[in-house]
Order: structure tokens, then C-alpha cells, then sequence
């Protein structure tokens, strides 16, 4: 007799870049916006690249309640990580502590970038926020 592995709501948030965060709009309704997440269980934090002046930048400089979304490539299984966000940055130096969180999530969610110069010039030139979301709650299922 076979057994099916139990689904694992964190390996599916761990093995995916793709995904769509759910902030809360100052009216009370959902803002859904699709991300880059870089999800590390050990230290139970998801983390996405975000942009000054976005909608869900400000909805979480508001609120920092948030929740995660992630499907598997074949639609048949999904996990919500929920929890509550922070925001590092924008940074105005290129080696400053907030564009080297950046770096450190894209290594994570990209591995090396080609040129450290430019992306760094970029993240403060773009005026990139990284996103932090302390995971309190997981959960999904494999409907198989």
C-alpha cells in the first residue's frame, strides 16, 4: 500500500515566487497585489520587494495586519500565511542597512544578481521598501 506525503502548507510557501498579498484598504476592503515572496520558515518571516508610494506600501504604513497567498503551479493546492508586516526603507545610500536588506532578499529569492552596482543604484533610485511579514498563521490544502 502507497501512502500520498502530507501536504505542507510551508514547503509550498517556501518553494514559491510567486504570490498575491492581501492588505487592508483604509476603506476596509481587500487590496490584492501580486508579489515576489522569499519566505524563511526558520525565522518565520516572508519577505517581498515593495515600492514608496504603492498602494499596498501605504495600506501597510496604515495597517500592518497582511496575509499571503500562494498556488502551486498546477492549481491544486494553495497556502495563506497571515501575519503582521514591517517596512525597511527607502534607503538614500546605495551600502546602507536598508538597500543591504534588499540584497539579502534578492539572494534569497533570485540568488546572485549580475551587477550589485546597479541594483543597489536602483533600489535606492526606485525607492524600494522591503516588506517583512512575521508569520503567525499558516495554513492551505492539497485538494488533489
Amino acid at each position: 500500500m502507497t501512502t500520498t506525503p502530507r501536504f505542507d502548507p510551508h514547503a509550498l510557501l517556501a518553494e514559491s515566487r510567486l504570490g498575491v498579498l492581501a492588505t487592508i484598504k483604509s476603506d476596509g476592503r481587500p487590496q490584492l497585489s501580486p508579489v515576489m515572496p522569499a519566505y524563511d520558515p526558520q525565522a518565520g518571516v516572508i519577505r517581498v520587494s515593495t515600492r514608496e508610494g504603492l498602494a499596498k506600501t501605504a495600506n501597510l504604513r496604515r495597517d500592518p495586519r497582511a496575509a499571503l497567498e500562494v498556488t502551486a503551479p498546477d492549481g491544486r493546492s494553495w497556502a495563506t500565511a497571515e501575519g503582521v508586516a514591517t517596512l525597511t526603507g527607502p534607503g538614500t545610500d546605495p551600502h546602507g542597512p536598508e538597500v543591504e536588506a534588499l540584497v539579502e532578499y534578492y539572494r534569497a529569492a533570485a540568488g546572485e544578481h549580475p551587477d550589485w552596482d546597479e541594483y543597489r543604484s536602483t533600489m535606492v533610485s526606485d525607492r524600494r521598501v522591503l516588506l517583512t511579514l512575521t508569520v503567525e498563521r499558516v495554513y492551505g490544502a492539497d485538494i488533489g
